[in-house]
């Protein structure tokens, strides 16, 4: 089999373009190549596709990895400049090249799968060529995984946006140039040029009217992580919430009636979940520092019964931040976020909400770690309809605003 390692003229005609983020991944990237390959041998023989690695200039030889695994597909490998990293740009650098080509559409895996099959390449560019725009994921994943997922994007989304998107940051996505043409006009901040990128697609798709369908893809089994309060968290919030408020007036005032369930493709079943175990000690280590951290800013920001609630838990190191107060608190702080003055005071609010995002993923941990899978499954959805029932609350802060 003849491997193509031809340099790939960057107005070459393609129909599916596959891009491979990546950053330090020489270990895993080959396996994702071949598999991908495979499925676009077996399930779209009949078009002209190209593998991309958009990566941040890995010192570990990512790109040597993907260059030299042997492929019957055009591969490109494209880096950005030393000293600049993130996924968004990997992002920005693989639009650039699909709009050098007249390809339909696009997917993007991420390089550290260990679950990839060929079957994820069919369920997530068969629906862009049957008209959608935007394919979002549906995995099987362990409670402990996808924590940001879990009690901010997911819920936020069904609560305010109306539409059960269940992996609005889930990794693996497809979409038509049209709405990825769309994107190239919205702002690219620091944070979406950065780990904030999948939100930042995945509400735009949402808010530009464009037509999006959920995909099955089984067990994701990838490097995952527990929760996290480093630079992937504040990157994230600070997409979403920017995104919420300049988009105020699509929420505000929608209902649960207008919930939209998105089309479903791919597997039906979605399988048992990756194994994967947390340190409480360390999560609550984290949480208290976090918590010490800001803690003027937490007794400022929050109403006097959170802030009571929130004190007399850490005070007692027991992490029993139900979802309601959890709703209330997360609503507040966004109605905070919109009304700051300016850049300084949205960063503090972000910072507040590190500590109590670990103390409510330590209280759903708490709750969750002894069921299954389909348990958990029930608790996330019914944060994301708690979240979708507080919206009055959210809309009694703002129209008291409006009368004082």
């Amino acid at each position: 089999m003849e491997t193509k390692n031809k340099s790939v003229p960057f107005f070459a005609e393609y129909d599916l373009i596959v891009g491979i983020p990546s950053y330090n991944e020489a270990d895993t990237i080959s396996y994702v190549v071949d598999v991908v390959s495979a499925g676009l041998s077996e399930y779209f023989p009949d078009k002209n596709c190209i593998i991309v690695n958009v990566d941040n200039s890995s010192p570990d030889n990512t790109k040597e990895a993907f260059l030299n695994t042997d492929i019957p597909h055009d591969k490109k490998y494209i880096s950005t400049k030393n000293g600049i990293c993130g996924k968004g740009n990997n992002f920005l650098n693989l639009f650039n090249f699909v709009a050098g080509t007249k390809a339909e559409a696009v997917i993007v895996l991420d390089a550290d799968l260990r679950s990839v099959t060929k079957e994820w390449v069919k369920y997530l560019a068969e629906p862009i060529f049957k008209g959608y725009d935007y394919v979002t994921p549906l995995y099987s994943r362990h409670q402990f995984d996808g924590t940001l997922t879990n009690h901010i994007c997911y819920p936020v989304m069904f609560g305010l946006l109306s539409v059960d998107i269940r992996q609005p940051i889930g990794g693996e996505f497809a979409f038509s140039t049209k709405f990825m043409r769309y994107l190239l006009t919205k702002p690219w901040t620091e944070a979406v040029k950065h780990y904030g990128v999948d939100i930042f697609m995945t509400l735009n798709a949402v808010l530009g009217g464009f037509k999006v369908c959920q995909s099955g893809l089984g067990t994701k089994i990838h490097k995952a992580s527990a929760p996290k309060l480093g630079i992937m968290f504040e990157q994230v919030v600070e997409a979403l919430l920017n995104v919420l408020v300049e988009n105020k007036e699509f929420w505000d005032g929608r209902s649960m009636n207008d919930c939209v369930v998105p089309d479903r493709f791919g597997f039906e079943s979605l399988g048992q979940p990756q194994e994967l175990e947390i340190d409480f000690r360390e999560l609550k280590l984290q949480c208290q520092n976090a918590y010490k951290e800001n803690f003027d800013a937490i007794k400022e920001l929050l109403d006097a019964f959170a802030f009571l609630r929130v004190r007399e838990m850490m005070d007692m190191d027991f992490y029993d931040l139900d979802v309601l107060l959890w709703t209330q608190i997360f609503y507040k702080l966004l109605f905070k976020y919109d009304t700051a003055s300016g850049v300084k005071e949205r960063r503090a609010i972000i910072d507040v909400l590190k500590p109590l995002y670990l103390a409510r993923s330590l209280s759903y941990d708490y709750n969750t770690w002894k069921y299954n899978v389909k348990y958990a499954e029930m608790e996330t959805r019914n944060q994301a309809l708690v979240f979708a029932s507080q919206k009055y609350y959210l809309w009694g802060l703002y129209s008291r605003l409006a009368t004082d």
